[in-house]
């Protein structure tokens, strides 16, 4: 059986989560009640019903009064069963903040706090989270993410078993609209050609040929890969040891469209004839 308790901040995308692993084949569970996850696990473990085998379920905030018991409930369930694993689904305060202001929707934990501001109780619903994001086995970060590049990771990484030993997420991203929080590594190729000052090129993005080309054709590109490829050989393998479930790498240039996703292409292509289950995101190419 596989067991996926999806949590993490309010308007970070869990429910949208949710229904695309639902779309999937997930029996799924939104808003349970922290006192009844323990119950929930043992019903579908012992269910000979085979819409049981694979389940995700959302616990958050809303779920529990006693919001400082979540950390210990879920890490018991993690460490008695090893079939147990956790979605954390985050975004910066600020983006949080304007989405709550822009859906007008009233904060879980806003009664909670003296002054009841969105703000107030975005920042202490993170601080809460901390240890739960440690210790969670897929981290996701939607500050700069639409619904359908959401939708897209979360196919990609639990489309088949997640039981699968490990797998690689190769991410290129522009660096002018933030580094990707939930990056385990980050790769800076903005020291390699920028095809963005070449004017037949500028328009282009690394999906295309002659943006590729012209990137990978110079020899301290070359290079630069070759080493790149002789770190993650060496790395991927101890996070495997380690029991790492997803090892996400970035890959920045300055505007996410040419160079990072070029990087990201050629070090997916490479992990995948390995026999690496990849996954790739080209979070800011169309920006």
């Amino acid at each position: 059986m596989e067991f996926l308790i999806i949590t993490g901040m309010s308007g970070a995308g869990k429910t949208s989560a949710l229904h695309v692993l639902e779309d999937i084949g997930y029996y799924c569970v939104d808003n349970l009640p922290l006192s009844m996850l323990s119950a929930l696990y043992t019903l579908c473990s012992n269910s000979e019903d085979n819409m049981m085998k694979r389940v995700a379920v959302v616990v958050d905030v809303r779920g529990s009064k006693r919001l400082e018991t979540m950390y210990s409930e879920f890490e018991k369930l993690k460490n008695s069963h090893n079939d147990v694993s956790i979605l954390f689904l985050d975004a910066k305060i600020d983006c949080l903040v304007v989405r709550y202001k822009e859906t007008r929707r009233r904060h879980p934990l806003a009664e909670r706090l003296k002054d009841g501001s969105v703000g107030e109780a975005v920042e202490f619903e993170k601080a809460l989270f901390i240890p739960i994001k440690k210790i969670a086995d897929y981290k996701i970060d939607t500050t700069y993410m639409s619904n359908k590049q959401l939708r897209e990771r979360v196919m990609s990484v639990f489309m088949e078993d997640t039981s699968q030993s490990l797998t690689l997420t190769f991410m290129s991203f522009g660096f002018k609209y933030g580094i990707p929080l939930e990056a385990d590594i980050i790769i800076d190729v903005r020291c390699l050609p920028n095809p963005f000052y070449i004017p037949e090129l500028k328009p282009l993005t690394g999906y295309d040929k002659e943006v590729r080309d012209y990137v990978l054709k110079n020899e301290d590109t070359k290079e630069f890969i070759k080493r790149t490829l002789n770190l993650l050989d060496f790395s991927v393998p101890l996070y495997l040891k380690e029991g790492k479930s997803e090892l996400i790498v970035g890959i920045g240039c300055t505007g996410g469209k040419h160079r990072s996703v070029t990087i990201a292409m050629q070090l997916d292509e490479y992990f995948l004839k390995k026999g690496y289950k990849c996954v790739i995101q080209h979070r800011d190419v169309s920006k």
